[in-house]
C-alpha cells in the first residue's frame, strides 16, 4: 500500500504541477517507489535478484538526476523561468 501511494503521489505531481523542478522531484519519487517494490519482491522471493535490480536502477537514477538537473539549469538560464507552460517551445 505504501509503495503504490508513493508512486501515485509522484504521478499526480508530474501530471498536475507546472514547476519543472517539482516535476523532476516527483519523477524521482516514482523511481524510489519502484526501487522499494523491487527490494520487497526480492525479500519475498528470498533471492538477491530484486536487490541487484534495485542497485542497478539506483545507479541509473543517479545518472538521470545529473543529466536532468543539467538540462533544467541550462533551460532555466536560457528562458529565465522554470514554468513548463512558458518552456513549451525550444526555438529561438
Amino acid at each position: 500500500f505504501l509503495i503504490s501511494s508513493l508512486f501515485i503521489i509522484g504521478m499526480m505531481g508530474v501530471l498536475i504541477r507546472r514547476n519543472l523542478l517539482i516535476i523532476f522531484m516527483c519523477v524521482e519519487l516514482m523511481v524510489t517507489a519502484a526501487n522499494i517494490s523491487l527490494v520487497a519482491f526480492g525479500w519475498e522471493l528470498d533471492s538477491l535478484s530484486g536487490q541487484s535490480f534495485a542497485v542497478f536502477t539506483i545507479a541509473v537514477a543517479a545518472a538521470e538526476a545529473a543529466v536532468g538537473l543539467a538540462i533544467i539549469i541550462a533551460l532555466s538560464r536560457r528562458v529565465r523561468t522554470v514554468d513548463v507552460d512558458e518552456m513549451r517551445t525550444l526555438r529561438d
